[in-house]
């Protein structure tokens, strides 16, 4: 009987094109980073092109984001269509979105076309880690978001610090990433698969073996790295103080929100049947107790180095280190409520260091360095932006009425509530105890911009002909104090969204 192959070149293109409609979010993105690559090498003048290019390709990501199904599951997880999923690419796209005005205004940049390529391609690797549920994809968009940024870091060449940040995040990210994948190896060999819910399938079989268990604790040390938890935190401050204002910012905020949806996934999904506990009166062996034990040390290693730092970025850095650590305690909590409690925190917390960054690099450029005595007389220069840097330092700080006191009062009490008899009342206590101790340091920094004076007059146009991160600013800032009065819409929609 004759073979029939007419049928199969059709069904091949069908196939070919639902694939670029459900990954139409990615490809649009490498569609206008190439594209602005190319402006960027073929232009001197390209600057304020390159950047309207790149702001309407990521619009448009996003409103491709809006008309994805509700779900779908292609090639066993490697690329998911989920309520959370879109909901957390159109998070990471927006970050991207007003990482781009930073970019364009960072005169230090001197090839803006390059820079906001590389932003691109990280933005993709942020979508291809927030849209996947299989071990290979989530791998891979991991090394691409860390290609982009090892050079994002390194990218100012008139800065000596810059090649060092650059440079000690590649050799941590490159050491990390070694541990993430001979992890995912482990764990492969062990259970047959690398799609998180047969894993967690095979994991509810039977006890853990100590390969499986030597696989879960080597992942879980990759993405620690990732959001820059302690110990695995070094590369933080070097990254923070020393790559373009543009490039910290998207580090601190982009990257860590992929982190913990994966994160989140890869632990409550993939690795749910041995959660174990971290309850103080009744411990049992599982990642729990492993992410109890960096949360806790990052929140006492953040919090009591940030006190003696006299760099606002790098402030900034162990700050991270703090919070990365409050995040992990809605993941220890485990569940629903946990998951979206840290998504929530997490959510919130970028939107104010995009805007802490955007305040950095204005007295940055005005001043020319961002140490705390730079900030001196800030509220007499630009009562605008003072206004700003003080509502996301507050919102740091977790004091109300503003969004990083709502996303501290849901997380704890979801802690709080976890477990029997509170199981996980010393973390939250040592959680409370870390929020006030940094109190001091955020408002050390609002003690400099509001009562210190500067020595000499600074010139004000260095602020006033910055329009456009000025802007940025104040809207982040209104957000930041919106999302504290009205966080319910927020909350609800990311609830919603957690399966």
């Amino acid at each position: 009987m004759p073979v029939r192959l007419g049928p199969q070149p059709l069904n091949l293109l069908v196939s070919y094109l639902e694939l670029l409609r459900l990954a139409a979010p990615e490809a649009i993105i490498v569609l206008v980073a190439l594209a602005v690559l190319t402006i960027g090498l073929t232009s001197d003048r390209a600057r304020n092109l390159s950047a309207v290019i790149a702001a309407l390709g990521i619009l448009l990501a996003i409103w491709t984001s809006f008309r994805l199904p509700p779900y779908a599951n292609l090639f066993g997880g490697m690329l998911v269509i989920s309520p959370l999923n879109s909901l957390f690419k159109i998070i990471c796209l927006v970050l991207a979105f007003v990482t781009v005005p930073l970019a364009v205004s960072e005169k230090s940049l001197r090839n803006p076309g390059e820079f906001l390529a590389m932003l691109l391609l990280g933005t993709v690797g942020l979508l291809l880690l927030v849209g996947s549920e299989e071990f290979l994809m989530i791998f891979i968009g991991l090394e691409l978001l860390g290609l982009s940024l090892y050079v994002m870091a390194a990218f100012d060449k008139t800065d000596v610090r810059s090649a060092e940040a650059g440079l000690k995040y590649f050799l941590f990210g490159s050491t990390a990433s070694a541990f993430t994948l001979f992890g995912i190896s482990l764990v492969y060999g062990m259970a047959g698969t690398t799609s998180l819910a047969p894993i967690a399938a095979k994991l509810a079989t039977g006890p853990v073996q100590p390969l499986l268990a030597a696989g879960i604790v080597m992942t879980l040390i990759g993405f620690a790295f990732k959001i820059a938890a302690a110990p695995f935190h070094l590369w933080a401050p070097d990254a923070y103080q020393g790559a373009p204002v543009p490039s910290a910012a998207f580090i601190a905020s982009g990257s860590k929100v992929a982190a913990f949806v994966v994160m989140g996934k890869i632990v409550l999904i993939g690795f749910g049947p041995v959660h174990g506990s971290a309850n103080w009166h009744a411990m049992i062996a599982g990642w729990s107790p492993v992410l109890a034990a960096l949360a806790a040390l990052s929140i006492l290693v953040g919090n009591f180095v940030a006190l003696a730092q006299t760099n606002v970025r790098r402030l900034l850095a162990y700050s991270a280190v703090a919070h990365a650590g409050y995040s992990l305690l809605g993941l220890v909590a485990g569940g629903r409520e946990g998951f979206s409690a840290t998504l929530f925190y997490t959510t919130i917390y970028a939107i104010t260091l995009v805007g802490a960054f955007a305040v950095v690099g204005l007295v940055k450029r005005e001043t020319g360095g961002d140490d705390f005595q730079n900030f001196s007389g800030l509220a007499a220069r630009s009562p605008l932006i003072a206004a700003s840097m003080a509502v996301f330092m507050l919102s740091l700080a977790g004091l109300p009425p503003l969004a990083g006191f709502f996303g501290k009062f849901y997380l704890f009490s979801v802690a709080f509530r976890a477990g029997e008899n509170h199981g996980l009342l010393w973390l939250v206590v040592l959680a409370l105890f870390g929020s006030f101790v940094s109190l001091y340091y955020y408002l050390s920094v609002l003690k400099v911009i509001f009562v210190d004076k500067s020595a000499e007059k600074a010139p004000v146009s260095g602020l006033e002909s910055t329009a456009l991160p000025q802007s940025v600013a104040a809207i982040l800032a209104a957000a930041v104090l919106v999302l504290g009065i009205l966080p319910g819409p927020l909350v609800a929609v990311i609830a919603n969204s957690v399966p």
